[in-house]
């Protein structure tokens, strides 16, 4: 009888994990983190990408295992065909197909605004500001959503006990037409792309530069003051 020394343990708990990253090495850091986390009672099965297209691609493809975990980089290239414009955006995605999949988002936003309507948004098991991002922090973010807690990195705990003055909101349209002037679209093609009428395209883009108090009312003004806030 041969016994392959190779085959994984029986006796392991399999879990599938998912990264989204577009820095190969932040993906290789997390690979060792995650392999490295009690490897005597888990067997790590992970799939990786690096933008919101393959990502896409790798969430939608039916040969795809259900994931436990995903960690999702936040800022990536995006992949507009399928209006994913983020990891918010594979965050959503991801939910919606698989529900008990815990979801670890990791950004470097630090603005109150952005990271509170985060949270609201998707309700991550862990975000992580990325400058708190160390392998003892990686592993003890696992070690918490693999408890079923959740949590949420120093940075990101301090910018939560800010003052919520001034605090702004903004929704899914706001977004994309913020998105689609960053890009050159015109206003008056920006219905082909976004399922609600030019005048109120138009009306939303006047009431971004009055919310953002953009005094010259040039929409470079408003997506620099939409950006430093990261509004998207």
């Amino acid at each position: 009888m041969t016994i392959d020394l190779n085959a994984p343990d029986p006796k392991l708990i399999k879990k599938n994990i998912l990264i989204v990253d577009d820095h190969p090495f932040i993906i290789e850091g997390y690979k060792n983190a995650i392999t490295r986390y009690h490897p005597d009672q888990y067997e790590f099965i992970i799939s990786q990408a690096h933008d919101c297209k393959s990502g896409y691609d790798l969430i939608q493809d039916g040969q795809s295992p259900e994931f436990d975990i995903a960690f999702l980089d936040i800022s990536m290239p995006s992949y507009e065909e399928k209006d994913i414009f983020s990891g918010e955006d594979l965050a959503r995605l991801i939910l919606e197909k698989m529900p008990s999949c815990k979801v670890i988002l990791l950004t470097m936003y630090t603005e109150l605004l952005k990271i509170k309507t985060i949270i609201r948004t998707i309700q991550p098991n862990g975000l992580v500001i990325k400058n708190d991002l160390t392998f003892d922090e990686l592993l003890f973010a696992l070690d918490k959503v693999m408890k079923n807690d959740k949590y949420y990195s120093q940075s990101v705990q301090k910018i939560l006990n800010q003052s919520p003055h001034n605090l702004i909101e903004i929704d899914e349209f706001d977004k994309q037409i913020l998105f689609h002037l960053s890009k050159g679209t015109p206003v008056e093609d920006m219905p082909q792309y976004i399922p609600i009428s030019l005048n109120a395209i138009e009306k939303r883009k006047l009431s971004l530069k009055e919310l953002l108090k953009v005094k010259s009312g040039s929409d470079e003004e408003l997506l620099k003051e939409a950006k430093s806030k990261g509004l998207f």
